[in-house]
């Protein structure tokens, strides 16, 4: 099917329009004026779009891309009306996101000969991290699975008492220990409980600081190692949480992230309250890590599975 025949479920599409509606509201006044008064894609409109890209974050790697292509239909076709300009990116950014393996998903699911399903969470404080791993275990649940959660984040106190609350709230059990405790053990014990439990889904809270680089790597490397004990491929995804608001600073998470451990898939949260959506585009261009997942409100439903091809069209509808 192609890119502009596909059918999206109204719902969730209402959803993604609305939280987009900043990034797409800043974006499209930006190029009203820097087409304004010209008829035709030349130099200045070029630059004022590259300005306009990289100003919604879709950060400088990606947005000179995204020029050169347009660079080359303008000297393929000789003329380009600013008035086509829109269908242009439309079609462009579709066409670098459509060069990313993954981002055609719309279902949350897992593979069938995996279980229980691994996923290990890593991300720094405060990018939404414990609530996107409760926003998951709903809508795993909601899909019919069945899910166990792991508090490995034992350096905060804080961060297994919300995961509790989100274990509460979405009626799934959790495994825990006290603050403090070794989150290679945490794992071990979550895992060993999800196969008693015959469980569809694990997954794993992992501690958010990135001080230092070398002990968060040899901290994930022995969560992963002990994992393994119980469930000999564990972790199957290892998803990287970046909040969509911080723009350029969830690059910069995510370099530190990717070097630090292997990454798998990435979730951008937050993307309702900002205008620098365009995160997305960029950070899947550059890593070529799949954005598995984005938030896009504050409700429970809110957690939508990333599909390039919704996300494309929300952006330029």
């Amino acid at each position: 099917m192609s890119f502009f025949k596909r059918i999206f479920s109204s719902e969730k599409k209402e959803t993604l329009d609305k939280g987009l509606e900043k990034t797409k509201t800043s974006f499209f006044s930006n190029l009203t004026k820097a087409i304004a008064g010209k008829s035709k894609v030349d130099d200045e409109v070029l630059d004022n779009l590259e300005e306009i890209l990289v100003s919604s974050d879709v950060g400088v790697e990606t947005t000179l891309k995204i020029i050169t292509r347009i660079e080359k239909r303008v000297s393929d076709d000789k003329y380009l009306g600013t008035d086509e300009l829109n269908t242009i990116l439309r079609e462009e950014i579709a066409g670098l996101l459509s060069e990313i393996e993954s981002g055609e998903e719309t279902e949350f699911k897992i593979p069938a000969n995996k279980k229980p399903y691994v996923i290990m969470v890593v991300g720094v404080n405060g990018v939404g991290k414990t609530t996107t791993i409760g926003k998951l275990a709903y809508q795993f649940k909601k899909s019919g699975y069945n899910v166990v959660l792991g508090a490995a984040d034992t350096f905060r106190a804080a961060a297994i008492d919300q995961l509790q609350i989100w274990a509460d709230r979405v009626g799934v059990p959790i495994v825990k220990q006290q603050m403090g405790s070794d989150p290679a053990s945490v794992a071990f014990d979550t895992l060993q409980s999800a196969v008693t439990q015959n469980a569809d889904v694990v997954i794993i809270d992992t501690a958010g600081r990135l001080h230092n680089k070398v002990g968060l790597m040899n901290e994930l490397s022995k969560v992963k190692r002990v994992m393994q004990k119980v469930v000999g491929d564990a972790p199957h995804d290892v998803l990287l949480v970046l909040d969509g608001s911080t723009g350029q600073n969830a690059f910069e998470q995510a370099k530190q992230f990717t070097a630090a451990t292997e990454v798998s898939c990435l979730a951008v949260t937050k993307l309702d309250g900002t205008a620098k959506g365009g995160v997305v585009i960029g950070i899947s261009d550059q890593f070529q890590i799949p954005v598995k997942y984005i938030g896009v409100g504050e409700g429970i439903e809110d957690l939508q599975v990333f599909n390039k091809f919704e996300f494309v069209d929300s952006f330029f509808k």
